[in-house]
């Protein structure tokens, strides 16, 4: 709740209901925000609460103003102005109120909260890099994570990753046929390149030998299936299900590379893990609760053995939880692996990101964990995510046609130095801290631009967009941050007093933008609260552009080291911008973007 419904409903709300007593309840007094053609703070919504009075709204919001004109701010009137418009009452509140709410709002309560969240989240395969799709996910999961973390909240980030399968056997068998004992050093390639290497050299095998067979009659589907080489893959896979060492000294030199490889990526992205889980080792997991589920009348067992979840009385359908010959389906192993981690972490919440192309497998997975009598599964949610696109269109990866994630970094970065911008204020740096720079504002637009997008839209990247210095980006805040610096920095050598946590008094005389910014200053912990609450870092990143935008008017609005310049208001607006600074750090350090002190 933002700072102006909280009081006004702890202040204004009461005298309301007690003038209509018995009329009215809490929840027919709606506030929304003043909307951007109007002036005001908060709206009251006068349309309801006067249809139940059988009143004019008018009428009803002209009661409403005497109340208000009854309330004050440490002494001083609460309200500067309000205006009904069209059955709205807009109220504009004091600068003391403004400077109060900064004070209590854009720092967010250090205790902890006692609750524990776990966030899954990135769980690759290690049969190739990751890529642009990888990328968002991950972001998502680091900004959900420290979103919690900023709340208060004890965080544990973890991720399965898919080190076995028909899909990883494809690059083993590849490499063993064609890699000619090549290796991450001697090919200068990163494990994880290479290996997806030799998966889209499988394809490519692949679909020839399927061409080949086509061309000699046989059906496409038939063709493709009895592929010599594909075939090859099902039995490494059933040599690997049985143990084979040579498959499995294979299988575990390969992902080696890979790991290596995604944890350059991951150093890069700034995203880590409290816990590794493997499906190797958890492919298994889930059978005997399954097993023990249908003892219990859970679930059911058809003719042929297998064992299924009749789900259609809660809307979904049957599923199928073991197949006939007693193995495993994925969503087993997914059963298993959620009941092994609460025994572990004893969470409070469980939450995971993963694309919406999932979204009816969670509902399954939700609902089949509370009818083994988990009731903890009621507090798993799942972040459900668009896949990203290019202007280019989709990404495939057996086609090696995904957009790389080191790649895309490296283009950003490169994007970052070419900016004239940039380059023509830096001549004071060294090469090191240029460089420096140029990768923190390269991903800095890549990281906002992925971010700034609702998670449950589907999305376009576009890199030339995202590295603008005045568009809806990442370095347009690192840019207002920097500005703050420099002011900081220049009143220092002019002379004037560092400043310190002292809050200063308001000036005399103040203007709008000085207002604007404090009220702005004020949402930080209530945007903080919207964002994690609806797991939407995208609220975090408008209300970071919003204060950028507002820091950058308040600049040219309220000049702060001239000679004409009072003490008084000199003070308060070097304070304002020192306050600027920390919150947009901090915001940029939930949204996992470094905050430069010079651009």
């Amino acid at each position: 709740m933002s700072p102006q419904e909280n009081y006004l409903r702890t202040y204004l709300q009461p005298l309301i209901l007690h003038e209509f007593a018995g009329q009215l309840d809490p929840e027919h007094l709606v506030f929304q925000q003043t909307r951007k053609d109007f002036v005001g703070d908060i709206t009251l919504v006068l349309f309801g609460p006067a249809k139940r009075l059988s009143m004019n709204p008018v009428a009803f919001g002209e009661h409403v103003r005497t109340c208000l004109n009854t309330l004050s701010f440490g002494g001083l009137p609460l309200v500067v102005n309000s205006e009904i418009v069209q059955g709205f009452l807009n109220i504009s509140l004091s600068a003391h109120f403004w400077m109060h709410a900064h004070r209590e709002g854009s720092r967010p309560s250090p205790q902890a909260s006692g609750k524990k969240v776990l966030v899954e989240f990135a769980s690759p395969n290690t049969n190739k890099p990751l890529h642009l799709g990888h990328i968002r996910n991950i972001l998502l999961g680091m900004a959900v994570s420290r979103l919690a973390e900023e709340a208060g909240d004890q965080v544990i980030r973890v991720q399965v990753i898919n080190d076995r399968g028909i899909h990883i056997c494809k690059s083993m068998l590849a490499w063993k046929k064609f890699g000619d004992g090549e290796t991450p050093i001697s090919s200068g390639l990163k494990g994880d390149h290479l290996v997806g290497k030799y998966y889209v050299r499988f394809d490519q095998e692949w679909r020839q030998q399927t061409e080949e067979r086509q061309a000699a009659g046989l059906e496409a589907k038939h063709a493709k299936e009895q592929a010599p080489i594909l075939l090859e893959a099902q039995q490494m896979l059933r040599d690997w299900e049985a143990g084979d060492p040579d498959v499995r000294t294979l299988w575990q030199t390969m992902n080696a590379w890979v790991y290596a490889g995604f944890d350059q990526t991951h150093q890069r992205l700034g995203s880590f893990f409290d816990r590794n889980y493997y499906e190797s080792e958890t492919y298994l997991l889930g059978r005997d609760q399954v097993l023990s589920g249908l003892a219990r009348g859970v679930f059911e067992r058809d003719p042929d053995g297998s064992v299924w979840a009749d789900l259609t009385s809660d809307g979904l359908d049957r599923k199928v939880l073991l197949r006939s010959d007693g193995t495993s389906v994925y969503i087993t192993q997914d059963i298993g692996t959620a009941i092994e981690r609460q025994t572990t972490w004893d969470a409070d919440e469980m939450t995971y990101v993963v694309g919406n192309e999932q979204d009816y497998h969670f509902k399954v997975l939700f609902l089949v964990l509370q009818r083994l009598g988990h009731d903890w599964a009621t507090r798993c949610t799942h972040l459900s995510y668009g896949m990203v696109d290019l202007p280019t269109g989709r990404m495939k990866s057996r086609e090696g046609t995904v957009v790389d994630a080191d790649d895309l970094m490296d283009e950003m970065v490169a994007a970052a130095r070419g900016r004239s911008e940039l380059s023509d204020k830096l001549q004071e740096l060294s090469e090191s801290d240029k460089a420096l720079l140029f990768d923190q504002v390269g991903m800095a637009a890549l990281k906002y631009f992925i971010l700034k997008v609702d998670p449950q839209k589907r999305m376009i990247f576009h890199p030339d967009e995202s590295i603008d210095l005045q568009g809806h980006t990442g370095p347009f805040i690192q840019y207002a941050h920097a500005r703050a610096s420099a002011v900081l920095r220049k009143a220092v050598a002019m002379g004037f007093a560092s400043m310190d946590d002292e809050v200063p008094l308001l000036p005399q005389s103040i203007k709008q933008a000085e207002i604007d910014l404090m009220r702005q200053l004020a949402l930080y912990v209530d945007s903080i609260e919207s964002a994690y609450s609806q797991k939407n870092p995208a609220l975090l990143c408008q209300y970071a552009f919003d204060l950028a935008g507002h820091y950058n008017r308040f600049y040219h609005d309220c000049p702060m080291l001239t000679p004409e310049t009072t003490q008084d208001s000199r003070l308060f607006r070097l304070y304002l911008s020192k306050e600027v600074g920390r919150v947009l750090k901090r915001s940029l350090w939930v949204l996992g973007i470094d905050a430069p002190e010079r651009m």
